[in-house]
């Protein structure tokens, strides 16, 4: 009877219990959600009640995230008419969905608790006093308690925008159904099957996604192979002044990646650039090198941004491995000595596996950042040169430039949505099957 009399009115149940403090509690949540639903609603306005023109905050936000709107706005002799914002009423019903799962928190909490004490004083034992309970809740989950701000906190500002995301692919949100002119409606699966049925689509999508593979995998052996052969080298005795050219080949790292992405790009542009003039000048080229701009070979443009990636991210696996090279103890390279092994022998059997037990779970968030690595890809070649398969992509576009073009460029937002899930999907996927078969996620 508690349990159930807290699930009708949070707290009740403890009341019935007679614990008024913890009864108090419960209330107050109770009662403040149901004055916010009255105050911002039109409960009392005497007419026929509607969701839209009488429901509060909890009632309208879920009316407008099923329907999305009924009401476009009209424009008249007097101006635009009253009428529904299908996008604002989407995450206002996304704000209103979240809250009312951190409330139905509380909610389970309050029915819980009073069913447990009924079971215990059923069993003789004397009700808890409220004070009590809540010095032992303070002192056992504290940590909880500490964390639960950052849990709103990650609710409101991760998980809405996540979540608006994705339903956005779900919807037809794009530049030719544009609020609040238009209603925006649910599709459901529509708008995925036009990126796997259309072939032009097709086309651009199965094109971005093998360059985006072979990117992400180049970039992350490029720079973890010169970081590795420069730790190596540095870490020799033989070299002098260690430490002079340890700073100098960090400086790359030091400088912000898209200060350095705009410097290459006027470097390397083909119309002023001084490469492409040097190469004319020492008779390597006869005529200057469009490297970013010219469709018949766009492989000029990818190695260049693979050369700009590698000058970008070596210092960070040099600065990674020379730090677990100065760990590896001396008696294991004076017993592989011993055992007659070679310089490349030690490298092999002794180096090259314990960095790599301790490099692996980076190289695999390595992989992640270069699959997403919008800000040298966008600021050295925008994507170009210019690709007539593809639609509003370019041959050096990586998913997440793409989908910058789609949202922001061309206002395609449901295809964006839908290129953003299936991203979250492959890299989470590659992510969490590498970190499992990795020994070292293992061990951790």
């Amino acid at each position: 009877m508690p349990g159930l009399a807290s699930a009708l009115v949070w707290g009740t149940g403890q009341l019935i219990n007679r614990q008024p403090g913890k009864a108090a509690f419960f209330f107050a949540f109770y009662a403040t959600a149901i004055t916010w639903e009255m105050v911002t609603g039109n409960y009392y306005a005497g007419m026929e009640f509607t969701a839209r023109a009488n429901g509060g905050f909890f009632v309208r936000g879920l009316w407008g995230l099923v329907t999305l709107g009924d009401t476009p706005r009209e424009m008249s002799l007097t101006g635009l008419s009253e009428g529904d914002n299908s996008i604002v009423l989407l995450a206002n019903g996304i704000i209103a969905l979240l809250t009312l799962c951190l409330l139905a928190i509380v909610a389970i909490w309050s029915v819980r608790d009073a069913a447990r004490c009924r079971t215990r004083l059923g069993a003789g034992e004397a009700p808890e006093r409220s004070a009590d309970y809540f010095r032992r809740i303070w002192e056992g989950a504290f940590a909880y308690i500490a964390l639960s701000p950052g849990l709103v906190l990650i609710v409101f500002m991760s998980v809405l925008p996540i979540t608006f995301g994705v339903l956005v692919a779900f919807t037809d949100y794009n530049r030719d159904n544009l609020p609040p002119m238009n209603l925006v409606n649910w599709v459901g699966l529509d708008t995925f099957a036009q990126i796997f049925t259309v072939p032009s689509w097709t086309g651009t999508f199965l094109g971005v996604l093998a360059w985006t593979f072979v990117w992400a995998i180049l970039a992350t052996a490029t720079t973890y192979c010169a970081g590795f052969l420069l730790a190596v080298l540095l870490a020799s005795k033989k070299v002098r002044f260690p430490r002079v050219w340890r700073t100098i080949f960090l400086l790359p790292w030091a400088v912000p990646g898209i200060v350095s992405a705009l410097v290459f790009r006027a470097m390397f542009n083909g119309q002023f650039g001084p490469i492409s003039q040097f190469l004319v000048d020492i008779g390597l080229t006869d005529e200057r090198v469009y490297w970013f701009t010219d469709p018949t070979n766009p492989n000029l443009a990818r190695a260049v941004a693979l050369l700009v990636n590698l000058w970008l991210g070596f210092p960070f696996f040099m600065a990674l491995v020379g730090g677990v090279l100065t760990n590896i103890p001396d008696s294991y390279y004076e017993a592989a000595r011993i055992d007659g092994a070679g310089t490349l022998q030690q490298l092999r059997y002794v180096t090259v596996p314990i960095v790599q037990r301790t490099c692996t779970p980076l190289l695999v968030l390595a992989f992640v950042a270069a699959f997403n690595n919008f800000g040298l890809v966008y600021f050295l070649t925008e994507g170009g040169p210019d690709n007539v398969d593809y639609r509003f992509a370019g041959s050096t576009d990586l998913l997440v430039t793409w989908l910058f073009k789609l949202t922001l460029d061309n206002r395609l937002y449901n295809i964006g949505a839908v290129m953003s899930i299936i991203v979250f999907f492959i890299v989470g996927t590659i992510s969490v099957w590498n970190l499992r078969r990795s020994r070292a996620i293992r061990e951790l």
